[in-house]
């Protein structure tokens, strides 16, 4: 029998607690360390019955990735990044529907990420500091979806706004997406807004949310169909060459439903195996990073940018 992948665990916020709620019920893989600089540290790993000893994203300037990535590579170490989306199995539904050309050629992405944090989620100071907004914090999230969905992205534009609460870093976003196949796609973003149009709220993925479950917050247009997200709700015509004249036909894409966090981690112990390739590497989480980048230029400068390029050594 093949004895449990021991796993330290570094940091111990939402999202580490919320992994090691998941490596409780995993008989292939076993918590032995909590690392976190944090006060809260030391208690949780005195719950957790293990020794105190620090999720995405992969970095916070690229020079970090690129050194992460030389690293990786010069040890022969894989990295798992924990963008955690694409482990949902909706989303490689997903992907799959537009692989197989079921929309035909993709042309337009609309991409929503609109909710409202409360004022006390502002009460720990680092929340309302520069690069802290939710560009880094949770946009990073939809972005990296949609590089994984839609393809890579060479041009951006971008607005940002921090006018509803006049914090140092943005409350409102909107982005101007050019991918590398042709398609254009629009990211609009707030967390200032009492809105249900984000992937938080209308997944399900998470149970903190309230969930709304009949509103999309990615539509993907093609030549010939439509895909809504998290639905899998796909519209087409009865044949080919068909118009707005004729009425479109909606079905409901069926997939298997599974914990987004417990697949990463049953991901993770395959990868510290050796048995797979990490499914977000270094060089793929730091594009996105990288993604994040061009858009607070764009934002800056008023001018269309390209994200810079990670590539593995």
């Amino acid at each position: 029998m093949t004895e449990p992948l021991r796993i330290a665990l570094i940091g111990a916020g939402v999202m580490g607690r919320q992994h090691c709620q998941h490596l409780e019920d995993l008989a292939e893989a076993r918590l032995c360390a909590v690392a976190d600089p944090g006060p809260q540290a030391a208690a949780f790993a005195a719950e957790c019955g293990v020794p105190v000893l620090l999720e995405k994203p992969v970095g916070v300037q690229l020079d970090e990735v690129r050194e992460l990535v030389a690293a990786s590579a010069h040890a022969g170490v894989p990295v798992l990044v924990g963008h955690h989306r694409r482990h949902n199995p909706l989303i490689a539904r997903a992907r799959e529907l537009i692989r197989s050309g079921s929309l035909g050629r993709l042309t337009t992405v609309t991409a929503l990420w609109q909710l409202q944090k409360p004022d006390s989620y502002f009460d720990i100071p680092w929340r309302r500091e520069p690069g802290a907004g939710m560009l880094l914090t949770n946009l990073i999230h939809d972005l990296d979806l949609l590089r994984h969905l839609c393809g890579e992205v060479s041009e951006v534009q971008a607005i940002t706004s921090n006018g509803v609460r006049g914090f140092a870093n943005e409350d409102s976003a909107v982005v101007l997406l050019r991918f590398a196949n042709g398609a254009l796609g629009t990211l609009t973003g707030s967390d200032a807004v009492a809105a249900p149009w984000s992937w938080e709220l209308d997944s399900g993925e998470n149970p903190v949310y309230p969930r709304q479950a009949d509103q999309p917050c990615y539509l993907l247009a093609g030549t010939r169909g439509a895909l809504s997200i998290p639905q899998l709700r796909r519209w087409h015509y009865a044949e080919p060459g068909a118009g707005w004249h004729q009425p479109l036909l909606q079905s409901l894409e069926s997939f298997q439903p599974g914990e987004a966090l417990r697949l990463q981690l049953q991901h993770f112990v395959k990868v510290a195996r050796g048995e797979v390739a990490p499914l977000v590497d270094a060089v793929d989480a730091g594009n996105t990073l990288a993604l994040i980048e061009a858009i607070r230029e764009a934002a800056e400068t008023g001018r269309a940018c390209s994200p810079p390029v990670i590539s593995a050594p």
